[in-house]
């Protein structure tokens, strides 16, 4: 009964959630097009409402931690769900994604996406899409703001293992700047697919800044294993044991 009762919230919320991102979407979007201050405010306010009303209907509060950068960065973060590109959107004061080309093509979303500065890649052909990424960040199109860049390349369950590829280092070694790498528990709330949101308090945690210079082993085995460590204890604070999941991705 308690999870029924927990699940129909859930689907409440969810149901809610991208109503809501279907009217602000239409409300703000003119203003978006004018200004890229208004699309990162708009989407900003959108943020906050996922985050709470996932507090009072299905008792999911949320936290971000640690030192939030303002500056030109690269953000590497662990990707669980959907809430954790909430709470970094909503955190970011001009956050901007290495997303998948194919959502440039979304209603409303793409647009907004497009008018923050995210960088569009075709991710079907892997070594085309880093060196396209590396030159599209390095143009003068690309607008300022911390670049967000999901290291594993996609969403990854809690306690599962996957590699982290190589298109993080190939920015941070072309673009020259500190990268801030992103730990999370999200994904133990909020799963990758599915309708139940369990109940508890989902976390993100920016992490000391990685600076520039080191080299690719160097940069990726630090970054791996802060982010993956963290990441961990994040997880077992929320009562899941990560290291009792052994299965590979």
């Amino acid at each position: 009964m308690k999870y029924a009762l927990q699940w129909t919230r859930s689907l409440i919320f969810i149901l809610q959630m991208y109503l809501m991102m279907f009217l602000m979407g239409i409300a703000c979007f003119i203003p978006a097009l004018l200004s890229r201050k208004a699309a990162i405010a708009s989407m900003r306010l959108y943020c906050a409402w996922v985050r709470w009303t996932a507090g009072w209907i299905v008792g999911l509060k949320s936290e971000v931690r640690g030192t939030v950068p303002s500056g030109a960065v690269i953000v590497a973060a662990k990707h669980q769900s959907f809430l954790d590109i909430i709470l970094l959107m909503g955190s970011l004061p001009a956050g901007k994604f290495i997303m998948k080309r194919e959502l440039m093509f979304a209603p409303i979303l793409g647009q907004y996406a497009l008018r923050i500065g995210c960088v569009p890649v075709n991710r079907g052909k892997r070594g085309k899409a880093i060196k396209k990424m590396a030159a599209d960040v390095k143009s003068g199109a690309q607008l300022p703001g911390q670049l967000i860049i999901y290291p594993q390349g996609t969403r990854i369950a809690p306690g599962v293992k996957a590699p982290f590829k190589v298109g993080t280092y190939v920015l941070y070694e072309q673009l020259a700047q500190a990268c801030v790498p992103v730990a999370c528990n999200v994904g133990v709330f909020w799963p990758k697919r599915g309708i139940y949101r369990a109940p508890g308090l989902a976390v993100i945690q920016y992490l000391d800044p990685i600076q520039a210079g080191l080299s690719q082993a160097d940069f990726m085995g630090q970054l791996q294993d802060v982010v993956e460590t963290k990441s961990n204890e994040l997880m077992q604070e929320a009562g899941f044991d990560a290291n009792a999941v052994s299965k590979d991705s």
